[in-house]
C-alpha cells in the first residue's frame, strides 16, 4: 500500500493502532519507571507539554518527559540546563515515549515528520509544506539520516520525501533502523543554533528572549 496524493497511505491509521496496541504494556512500564526518575531527581512537572504543528497545519499539544530544569529555557537545548536523568533519557529518546498517547489520539503517527513549531512552519515554502500532508510521527526519515546533525533544511527535504515514497514497508524499515540509531547514538548531537529556518524571528541564535515561542524543555 503506498500513499495517496495528498495524505497518508490506506491503512497508515489501522498501523498505528496496532504498534501502539503491540507496545502499550511495555510502554507503560518502562513509562512509570522514567516517570518516577523524573520526579525523584529533579523539582517541577514530570510532563513537559508544547504546542506543536500537525496534519493539515492544525496545532496540538504534545507530550514529553520534562528533560531540564523547570523554567524558561533556551530553544536549542543547554547542556547546563540538562538533568542528570533528562540526559539518559534524550540519550535513549525516551523522553518522547508519552507521545504514544498522542499516537492513540490520532494527533501522531509512529513514522512521519517530526511535529515542528507554528512559527517554522510560517517560513515554509510550498514544497516544504507538503511536510503536512501526513501526521507527525515519534520518528521519521530525517531521524534515521543525521538527525539532528542536519540542518531544518535538509530534515525537511527527507520529511517532503517520505510524504512523496511512504509505505507500510518504508515504515517498518524505518522504525527498525531507528533502533539501530537510538543505540549507536548517531546524530543525537547538533542543532544547528545558525539555522535561519530554526532561529525565532528577533532573537539571536540559541537566544531564550520574550521572541521565542516555547519555553520549559527546549525544542526538539
Amino acid at each position: 500500500m503506498s500513499a495517496t496524493a495528498e495524505g497518508p497511505y490506506v491503512g497508515k491509521r489501522l498501523f498505528d493502532l496496532a504498534v501502539v496496541a503491540l507496545v502499550a504494556i511495555p510502554a507503560l512500564v518502562l513509562g512509570a519507571a522514567c516517570a518516577l526518575a523524573v520526579w525523584a531527581t529533579s523539582s517541577g512537572p514530570v510532563f513537559f507539554r508544547q504546542e506543536r504543528i500537525g496534519v493539515g497545519g492544525n496545532p496540538f499539544m504534545v507530550w514529553k518527559f520534562r528533560t531540564m530544569v523547570d523554567g524558561d529555557n533556551p530553544m536549542f537545548p543547554d547542556a547546563t540546563r540538562i538533568t542528570s536523568t533528562g540526559r539518559i533519557l534524550r540519550r535513549l529518546s525516551l523522553d518522547e515515549l508519552p507521545q504514544l498517547l498522542n499516537v492513540a489520539a490520532g494527533e501522531m503517527s509512529v513514522v512521519g515528520p517530526r511535529p515542528t513549531l507554528a512559527y517554522q512552519v510560517e517560513r515554509y515554502d510550498d514544497h516544504q509544506r507538503r511536510r503536512l500532508a501526513v501526521r507527525p510521527g515519534l520518528t521519521g526519515l530525517a531521524q534515521v539520516n543525521g538527525r539532528n546533525s542536519l540542518s531544518w533544511g535538509d530534515r525537511i527535504d527527507f520529511d517532503v520525501t517520505y510524504v512523496e515514497t511512504q509505505s507500510i514497508g518504508t515504515d517498518l524499515r524505518i522504525i527498525l533502523q531507528t533502533a539501530t540509531t537510538i543505540l549507536s547514538g548517531d546524530g543525537i548531537e547538533g542543532h544547528p543554533t545558525d539555522d535561519p529556518l530554526a532561529v525565532p524571528s528577533g532573537d539571536s541564535p540559541g537566544s531564550s528572549g520574550d521572541g521565542r515561542p516555547d519555553s520549559g524543555d527546549g525544542a526538539k
